[in-house]
């Protein structure tokens, strides 16, 4: 793949970076800056939603006809690393890389038509109804009861480290419709309203103190099957497919732009030898990891989904993000440990201790911890690489 930019590619460029200018204001900006986790509060993912949707920006990875924007491989590499270098938000993952994609895929027309719009439009936010006490990346071994009834389903059970439950009003979730047949079989794909009765979302506060996890539960709660997506008892095909987005997505233009503020940093302070020799190391992982997510795009811009490669990148971006930010925190010294969530909220107009340009690094170095763990750990993923790639 030719990774030089043509002259129309240049233009493009070009055009992103005045969007940029023009649209990016400074408290969406501070808001991408100083994000501690993958996941940025609705209070600013959301306008921002809004305004690349009616630039009809706000899904490049989509096909065309569904909202997406026509791009090559090389223009959507171009916007996503012009936004990560501008400080743009991100926006909700949950919903435009990996709900949306799975229902192009897996969607009836009526459901294609009933949720795309408005999850383009971040009418409908959505979280991930995977994971349970005891069935984190034994994904398969999943209990949340789903029993047949008329034309509903009536869920009992719970979820667990559900992000962004409490902002939600949508969740895709995997259910136990045949409790007696083989753990990857008997299981179906629901989409459902979070506000149902019978449902609760109790908050779980991580280590650095925020509000991003949640355990659900579900006490007699119906679902119409027309949420269904995909066939009773075939969930765990459309859930594989959607977990080669989540594993998938492309990372690496975010990471840089956090290597590049710990640049800022390491080369005006005095750093020692060591941390500038490791800073070296880790660019060069990056470097490798952008080549690697090159080809991914390649495969899903003729249409095919990245299979394996897209637990090759998890495990590699998760890993490289959690050296960064160890970096981060050996360069942050004495002034590590100082909690003051305070000075991260855009606009915050209180004294930050130590330098601006990382007061989040030891929020972001705990919360990211968990980076090796979610969307199947990366034991699970080095599984997948050693029986599709090597064969073992």
């Amino acid at each position: 793949m030719n990774l030089n930019l043509t002259p129309e590619d240049i233009a493009f460029r070009d055009e992103v970076r005045a969007f940029l200018r023009d649209n990016l204001t400074p408290d969406l900006a501070a808001a991408g800056r100083l994000a501690t986790s993958v996941f940025i509060e609705p209070e600013y993912s959301l306008p921002w939603q809004r305004i690349l949707n009616r630039k009809g920006w706000v899904a490049p990875h989509w096909p065309k006809e569904y909202g997406g924007t026509g791009w090559d491989e090389m223009q959507r590499y171009i916007f996503a690393s012009e936004f990560a270098r501008a400080g743009a938000p991100g926006l909700a993952p949950m919903g435009l890389g990996m709900v949306g994609p799975c229902i192009i895929g897996y969607g009836t027309p009526e459901q294609k038509a009933r949720y795309l719009p408005r999850l383009l439009a971040g009418e409908d936010y959505w979280c991930q109804g995977y994971s349970e006490p005891g069935s984190g990346s034994d994904l398969a071994s999943l209990q949340l009861k789903a029993e047949s009834d008329g034309d509903d389903y009536i869920l009992n059970g719970t979820k667990i480290w559900t992000t962004h439950a409490h902002h939600a009003n949508k969740m895709f979730c995997l259910v136990r419709t045949d409790p007696k047949a083989k753990p990857q079989l008997g299981i179906t794909f629901l989409l459902l309203d979070m506000n149902s009765p019978g449902i609760k979302v109790d908050p779980i506060i991580t280590l650095a103190g925020e509000h991003e996890l949640n355990q659900v539960f579900f006490d007699n709660v119906r679902v119409p099957k027309s949420g269904r997506l995909g066939e009773e008892n075939d969930g765990w095909s459309v859930a594989k497919y959607l977990l080669e987005f989540e594993r998938g997505g492309g990372s690496s233009a975010g990471l840089e732009a956090v290597l590049g503020r710990l640049k800022a940093h390491l080369f005006t302070s005095g750093a020692d030898a060591g941390l500038i020799r490791r800073f070296g190391e880790v660019s060069m992982r990056l470097e490798a990891i952008k080549i690697t997510e090159q080809r991914v795009l390649s495969e899903l811009a003729s249409g095919q989904p990245p299979g394996p490669a897209g637990s090759m990148l998890k495990v590699q971006r998760t890993e490289l993000m959690q050296a960064i930010d160890t970096l981060g925190i050996e360069a942050l010294g004495e002034h590590a440990g100082v909690h003051q969530p305070d000075a991260w909220m855009p606009g915050a107009n209180v004294p930050v201790v130590g330098p601006d340009v990382l007061v989040t690094g030891m929020a972001r170095y705990l919360n990211n911890r968990a980076g090796s763990i979610y969307g199947g750990s990366n034991e699970v993923q080095r599984n997948i690489i050693a029986k599709a790639v090597l064969g073992l």
